[in-house]
């Protein structure tokens, strides 16, 4: 199989169209969902982070430009964060029917959704290590994954501090916490068992060609 062609900067001109379409997805899915969220308040404070992502990967594309495959996971953890920021973690809906359906004490979708950030963001993280530092083997799979729970808790740190300085009425309907007071905990946990998978099934494909980086 041929290589596919690059420009000087290293980006692959066929995936250009694709990339293209995947943020303009994003851009038309996040703009339906900014109409009249549940809490304005709230999908401010969720977005900062989220706009402050795309707009990193747009400034930084030609320099350096993420597999498809990475592409679509980043996409896919942003469409989630983007319906949890349009209900409110705790709010979302879908999460009240799996709290019905399951017998939860809580809407479980923030949860689900920091679980979705190691599962999905785990093998871009692997990317840019590996493209960068040339990590490589067993080194550059523990660096993923730690780098994910390095984040999660780091996030943590980060929302803490912005809902005190922003909107403190806000913090725990922003944080969505729903009265549990080891929520941080179990959301970076949520975050490291979805890396976990991810590794473990990227190790498994690393042959394949189409999970190649």
């Amino acid at each position: 199989m041929g290589v596919r062609a690059r420009d000087q900067s290293g980006v692959r001109l066929n995936d250009r169209p694709i990339v293209t379409g995947l943020l303009i997805t994003y851009g038309l899915f996040w703009i339906g969902l900014a109409i009249a969220p549940v809490n304005r308040q709230d999908w401010f404070l969720e977005n900062l982070l989220a706009v402050a992502l795309v707009a990193v990967l747009v400034l930084t594309y030609r320099r350096f430009a993420f597999s498809l495959p990475s592409y679509y996971l980043i996409l896919a953890f942003l469409l989630l964060h983007a319906i949890g920021a349009h209900y409110t973690y705790s709010e979302v809906p879908f999460g009240f029917w799996l709290k019905d359906t399951l017998a939860l004490s809580r809407n479980p979708f923030d949860r689900l959704v920091h679980f979705a950030y190691g599962l999905l963001l785990v093998y871009p993280l692997r990317e840019v290590l590996m493209r960068l530092a040339g990590a490589r083997g067993m080194w550059v799979s523990y660096l993923a994954i730690s780098g994910i729970l390095a984040q999660s808790g780091f996030f943590e740190v980060i929302e803490a501090i912005v809902a005190m300085i922003v909107s403190p009425e806000l913090g725990s309907l922003y944080l969505g916490t729903q009265g549990d007071e080891w929520d941080a905990q179990k959301d970076m946990a949520a975050a490291f068992v979805g890396a976990l998978l991810t590794i473990a099934g990227t190790m498994v494909l690393r042959r394949d060609e189409r999970f190649s980086t």
